[in-house]
C-alpha cells in the first residue's frame, strides 16, 4: 500500500446537500487537510464522487455499512475477557482513533469506480472505533 498509485472514489450520502457534498469531497480527497491529507500523495487516480443512500448498522459487536449496488461490508468484534466487549488495540497511530476494537471481517463486497471485490472467507481482519473529525 505504501507504494501508492491508489485508485480512490468517494461515496457520499444522497441526503447531503450540494455544499455538504463539496465539503465531503474536499475532506475525503485530502484537499481540506486533516487526517486524509496524508493519503493524498498515495492516490494515483481520483475516480470521482457518487451520491447514494448509505446504511450504517451497529448491533452489539457487529458493524456493517451498505450502499445498494456498490458496497456491503460487515465486521464482528473479537471477544475479550468480557464476552460482550471486544479486545482493544490501544495507542495506535490511526487517523480515525487511537483505540481500535479488534474485529474479523464477515463479508466484504465492493463494486464501484471500476473496482470489483468480493470476500466471504471470514479470514480478513477488521476493526471499529468511534471517531470525530473537526477543523481547527
Amino acid at each position: 500500500m505504501i507504494g501508492g498509485n491508489w485508485t480512490v472514489g468517494l461515496i457520499v450520502d444522497e441526503k447531503a446537500n450540494p455544499a455538504q457534498r463539496e465539503a465531503l469531497t474536499a475532506i475525503g480527497s485530502g484537499q481540506a487537510g486533516g487526517p486524509m491529507a496524508a493519503v493524498g500523495p498515495l492516490v494515483g487516480t481520483f475516480a470521482g464522487v457518487e451520491a447514494r443512500p448509505i446504511q450504517i448498522e451497529r448491533n452489539g459487536m457487529r458493524r456493517s455499512v451498505s450502499i445498494p449496488g456498490m458496497l456491503d461490508i460487515a465486521v464482528e468484534g473479537i471477544p475479550g475477557a468480557s464476552p460482550a466487549e471486544p479486545i482493544y488495540l490501544d495507542n495506535v497511530a490511526h487517523p480515525a482513533a487511537s483505540r481500535l476494537a479488534l474485529a474479523k471481517a464477515s463479508r466484504g463486497h465492493m463494486h464501484a469506480f471500476g473496482i470489483n471485490w468480493d470476500d466471504t472467507t471470514g479470514k480478513n481482519n477488521g476493526h471499529f472505533a468511534p471517531f470525530a473529525w473537526s477543523s481547527s
